[in-house]
């Protein structure tokens, strides 16, 4: 480490280098705008048809795929210097907006595939402007991935007015749109839209029936914002689309009303004996985030259900349902996890706080918890379609990203999407305070104490922003500051549509902002207000907007005399990227401001994750109610604690996308014959070819090839052949007429035949139809074969980690049998 230091010191860190790398061409770029200026408006905008001329011209001839991609990519490099001056050109036009040289760096580290690293307010949604329109004048469509719709509409509105102005196309894609819209915005330029909506349209596409209903037109280039919240947090749940099945809910109404009347105990560590014990009917496991029934918990279940031995197999079910309610009743709590909303059970994203609205909890979860909070019980689903982000955000040939927290996720990023990140330099000097965590005995004092902050700051003006890790907690101490006087707005998954409204006037002077997490990403947060979204509200009236903005100038003064906005975190996330999340709301392009974190040693993660260094120092120091301690040491014990949960967080997502890479191979074989299916007119010939190769199969099981005539089961070929084709050959008289008889004429004579019918069918139906009905049989028994593989699949995985008590590899059985569930099920199509 000290070398690694003494060596960075005199040669710069691996990022210091990679930027160096990069200012040759910003002076490249910088070197055009002289020229660009003195163009005209016409004369800007013809750039982009002169810039896809040069791509054709440097493509033209080659029809090799590998070798256009190379053409197109070189063609793309040597366009950038001139096509971000362009870009930076039509934004000072039309939106008034200049880039700085360090955004034209972070366009450049997208550009390349890499995920831009920018503090918060260092304009990541202008920064995106540049390789959007250097890789859209490939033609191939460029899509921007944000986390809300607000954001996707705005951010295309805002940033479409430059692309429109050089001759570029924009969609966008929310959620209720139709198939012909959806269309329409995927076949623009640029197209914006959240992460959800792109992934169910490509799961969607890939269960239509004809090729002309698919909305997606391929996936080339993909830049996401908030990157780290969408490839990170939210990927470890899939996307699913399910169909329910004819299950009923009676079993979860009925395990509810059981829980209720189990008690809670714990499990006791033997350590001289090295044996663990458990008390009560069940142990809740917080940081694995499980449940164990005891023997004396199954034993009361079954007295209460009235059944016999809850392990026997026409009890599994039941079992199921049982375990599935305790962990709802026990590890998933209203207003934390999930919210209720018009009889729905909504989940709340445990990182942003944002509600997840068509999002359930699979494995009978989500019924568990509609069960326990008595509204209407959706039929457990059955799963059509799925796919993780991972795999979906991998289909893209070039995928980059922005956020102003990735580093401490490198490894991940690196590790599952190969992405390298790049951290940009702040285009002014950072100049906010970061105060050491101050450490309570109970949570009770450690709210008490914030709110006290609180009121102390709004008494000096300080606008304050205050992270919260739950709704509950943010009613909390929204109870508690309505009872001091002090006014506040909260912002949490139950306000998700105000979002950015309220998160934009944070800054003003006075304002007393809590939020869950860091809901409101997307959002500056700009001192004295959001001057932008007054001007806009004054439209063109130019003694109004200056009215607003002599207003706003002064407004701006005094907040940065009160000490610029003030971060208050309640509690440590185990992540510390979310925690820097909500600690780069302040201080933005310069301005002054401070953060300081609140915790108390009933806090989650030192409670579950390393409370007993921190509290034998406080008992040693004999602190008193309503003390705390406040140490450099104690920040750098949490981050480790922070560190360690991180570390096996990722390790759980990554055992997921272990699993789920070996049903991503599978998908991509399944939906490449899908799109061949409907991509030929007629399928007749590939028909015929499976038709021979079942046949083959059939007529060797009962006549094996090179076996004498004693060893053949005619009888039973004639009885398969009756059940499976409803064919009556008549084989034996075969054998008689002709002793040369063998399994491969056996097997010629059967084709014969089916194809005799085949073509009778034919000539009945006529050609055009018979060729319409084989492919719609066939996509309709791969689709249903597809999806009974699926949910054999879910089975396999729900059970494979209990290969590991026989001393096999899980990871390995679960390859092994998933390979032979897709051999049996193509032959099952076949």
């Amino acid at each position: 480490m000290f070398l690694e230091k003494q060596f960075a010191k005199v040669f710069g860190t691996a990022n210091d280098r990679a930027v160096k790398r990069m200012l040759p061409t910003l002076s490249q770029i910088n070197s055009y705008e002289p020229a660009l200026k003195e163009l005209t408006d016409e004369q800007l905008t013809a750039k982009t048809i002169e810039f896809k001329a040069r791509i054709a011209s440097a493509i033209e001839g080659l029809t090799d795929h590998d070798d256009i991609a190379d053409a197109e990519k070189r063609a793309l490099d040597e366009l950038l210097p001139e096509a971000f001056a362009v870009v930076r050109e039509a934004a000072i036009r039309v939106i008034g907006m200049r880039h700085y040289d360090v955004q034209m760096i972070g366009g450049m580290v997208l550009h390349q595939g890499k995920i831009a690293e920018m503090k918060t307010g260092e304009g990541k949604t202008l920064v995106a402007t540049l390789p959007c329109y250097l890789n859209a004048l490939a033609g191939r469509g460029v899509h921007v991935v944000t986390v809300n719709d607000y954001l996707a509409k705005r951010d295309a509105e805002w940033m479409g007015k430059v692309y429109g102005f050089l001759g570029l196309t924009v969609g966008v894609i929310v959620h209720d749109l139709s198939d012909e819209q959806r269309r329409e915005a995927y076949g623009a330029d640029i197209t914006y839209g959240t992460n959800n909506e792109f992934g169910f349209d490509y799961l969607r596409d890939n269960m239509k029936f004809d090729l002309k209903d698919t909305v997606q037109r391929g996936h080339f280039y993909c830049i996401v914002d908030e990157v780290d919240s969408i490839l990170i947090d939210e990927a470890r749940t899939p996307l699913i689309i399910s169909g329910p099945t004819d299950k009923t809910t009676d079993k979860y109404a009925i395990a509810n009303t059981i829980i209720p009347q189990l008690e809670e105990g714990e499990m006791i560590e033997n350590f001289e004996s090295q044996s663990k014990t458990w008390t009560g009917d069940y142990v809740v496991d917080e940081k694995a985030r499980a449940i164990t029934i005891t023997d004396e918990g199954f034993e009361k279940v079954e007295k209460l259900l009235g059944i016999g031995n809850i392990a026997d197999p026409e009890n599994w079910d039941m079992k199921h349902h049982i375990e599935v309610a305790t962990k709802a009743h026990a590890l998933y709590k209203r207003d934390v996890e999930y919210v209720v909303k018009d009889g729905e059970i909504i989940i709340v994203d445990e990182f942003t706080g944002r509600l997840m609205p068509g999002r359930r909890w699979s494995d009978g979860l989500h019924q568990a918890i509609e069960a326990k909070e008595g509204v209407d019980i959706r039929k457990e689903d059955q799963t059509l379609a799925t796919i993780t982000f991972q795999n979906y955000f991998r289909l893209y040939k070039k995928l980059a990203g922005m956020t102003g927290t990735a580093e401490t996720e490198a490894a991940e990023f690196e590790s599952i999407y190969k992405l390298d990140i790049v951290v940009i330099p702040t285009n002014r000097v950072l100049l906010r305070i970061e105060n050491p965590d101050v450490v309570y005995r109970t949570a009770k004092e450690k709210y008490f104490a914030v709110a006290d902050e609180i009121e102390r700051l709004h008494a000096s003006k300080q606008p304050v922003l205050v992270g919260t890790t739950s709704i509950e907690k943010s009613e909390l101490l929204s109870e508690i500051l309505k009872r001091k006087g002090v006014r506040h707005v909260v912002l949490n998954a139950k306000f998700h549509e105000k979002e950015a409204e309220i998160v934009a006037q944070a800054g003003r002077l006075g304002m007393v902002t809590i939020a869950t997490n860091m809901a409101g990403r997307g959002t500056d947060i700009v001192l004295g207000g959001n001057l932008q979204m007054e001007l806009a509200a004054a439209g063109d009236d130019p003694e109004k907007r200056r009215v607003i903005q002599a207003d706003w100038e002064k407004r701006h003064q005094q907040v940065v005399a009160a000490g610029g906005l003030k971060v208050i975190g309640t509690e440590r996330h185990e992540s510390r990227r979310i925690d820097n999340q909500l600690r780069g709301r302040s201080g933005r392009q310069g301005d002054p401001g401070s953060s300081r974190f609140y915790l108390s040693l009933e806090d989650n993660l030192l409670r579950i994750f390393g409370s007993d260094r921190v509290a034998g120092l406080m008992g040693r120091l004999g602190m008193q109610e309503g003390e705390a301690i406040e140490h450099p040491w104690v920040t750098r014990a949490i981050e480790n604690a922070q560190r360690k949960v991180e570390g096996r967080n990722f390790d759980i997502r990554k055992q997921l996308l272990e699993y789920d890479d070996v049903a991503n191979e599978q998908r991509k074989v399944i939906y490449e014959e899908r799109n061949r299916l409907l991509d030929v007119g007629d399928i007749s010939d590939s028909i015929r070819a499976i038709r021979r190769e079942v046949i083959k199969a059939t007529v060797d099981n009962y006549v094996p090839p090179e076996s004498l005539e004693e060893q053949w089961d005619i009888a039973g070929l004639e009885e398969s052949l009756e059940r499976e084709f409803g064919l009556k050959l008549g084989i034996p008289r075969w054998l008689e007429e002709d002793e040369t008889l063998d399994g491969e004429k056996i097997c010629a004579r059967v084709v014969a035949e089916l194809e005799r019918r085949h073509e009778e069918k034919t000539a009945l139906v006529g050609a055009d139809m018979m060729r319409h009905l084989e492919k719609a049989i066939m996509l309709q028994v791969l689709d249903q074969q597809w999806k009974d593989h699926l949910a054999a699949m879910d089975y396999l995985r729900q059970g494979i980690h209990l290969r590991g008590y026989a001393q096999k590899n899980p990871k390995q059985e679960y390859k092994r049998e998933a390979f032979e569930l897709f051999s049996d099920m193509l032959a099952r199509i076949k």
